[in-house]
């Protein structure tokens, strides 16, 4: 079975936000609890998330990619991602969120998002890529895996808390897609 029988990847849009809120809340709460405070992660409401999101969704420049499971219909993972939030050159795009959940987590699924919100970006004239990483994160190996290197550490404030956080970047962003065409 080859991947484009678990999943597909397409672009996301206003019909998808319902189940993209439900992919953040429920990988939030697989991911970091006992990272986050228990009470914080379950008040997160999908409807919140969905509001949040179609504010977000509606910014020019981002996008969304979403990953689908073919036969039920069922959005797995989402990237968000699009122009970098901070004042850096304009030729460094930034992926703001990227959730998989948790079943399907090492099928693949995010590594095809990254991959494709890659080239996306690409196509907007973006050379390198970043993603915030919370220090925390058990998955940060992940993005190590891809190829990103740790160039920053700050601090994020969330939940009335101070949370450490690391930017990993890819450089070059085309080593992200060349990698995925010329195996």
């Amino acid at each position: 079975m080859d991947d484009s029988d678990v999943f597909e990847i397409r672009r996301g849009t206003g019909d998808d936000l319902f189940m993209i809120a439900g992919v953040l809340v429920d990988t939030w709460r697989s991911t970091f609890r006992g990272l986050l405070a228990d009470d914080f992660l379950d008040g997160m409401s999908r409807e919140e998330q969905a509001v949040r999101q179609a504010r977000r969704m509606g910014v020019a420049g981002v996008s969304y990619l979403v990953a689908v499971e073919p036969l039920a219909g069922e959005i797995i993972g989402f990237a968000n991602f699009g122009p970098a939030r901070a004042k850096v050159p304009d030729d460094l795009h930034e992926i703001y969120a990227l959730y998989v959940r948790a079943e399907h987590q090492g099928s693949g699924i995010g590594t095809a998002l990254v991959r494709s919100a890659a080239r996306h970006c690409a196509d907007q004239g973006a050379k390198s890529l970043f993603a915030w990483v919370l220090t925390g994160n058990p998955y940060r190996q992940f993005y190590e895996r891809l190829g990103a290197k740790a160039v920053e550490t700050t601090s994020i404030w969330l939940d009335n808390r101070h949370y450490e956080q690391v930017a990993y970047l890819w450089e070059d962003i085309g080593s992200l897609f060349q990698k995925a065409d010329n195996p």
